[in-house]
């Protein structure tokens, strides 16, 4: 079913603000690790027992390669609040592409629903053209 395309542009303009209002982001993801010493009298000898830790990583995709970068636990809070920023500046910008997809094809549908888009509408400038012809311009 195709929304109206008021409907639509309201919908692109309300997710432009949200896209205006992002913070700071990073992408990946954030696990906090427990390991065990190997001292045979340390409490994470235990059975049972966690371990030491977490000790807190970031991991993310570069350029195919996967990249881990060490976390202070100071710092979780506030990279946890930049993942989720990450994740909802993507899913804004998925849904502005669905959204001006669909309001495109509304578009061909009824050329006249492009006037509003704030895109540029055919036939010029309005402005006459610099170029002349040969014959006006006084060239052969």
């Amino acid at each position: 079913m195709t929304r109206d395309p008021q409907e639509l542009r309201q919908r692109r303009d309300a997710i432009r603000d949200e896209l205006a209002a992002i913070g700071d982001l990073r992408p990946g993801s954030l696990v906090g690790r427990y390991r065990r010493c190997g001292k045979p009298t340390c409490h994470c000898a235990r059975e049972g027992d966690v371990g030491h830790g977490p000790s807190w990583s970031l991991t993310r995709a570069v350029k195919g390669r996967t990249v881990t970068r060490v976390i202070p636990a100071g710092a979780v809070d506030v990279t946890r609040a930049q993942i989720a920023e990450h994740r909802r500046l993507r899913r804004l910008t998925g849904e502005l592409v669905e959204v001006s997809e669909e309001l495109c094809d509304a578009h061909i549908g009824d050329p006249d629903a492009a006037a509003g888009s704030g895109g540029r509408q055919r036939g010029g400038s309005g402005r006459p053209s610099r170029r002349g012809s040969p014959a006006s311009s006084g060239r052969s």
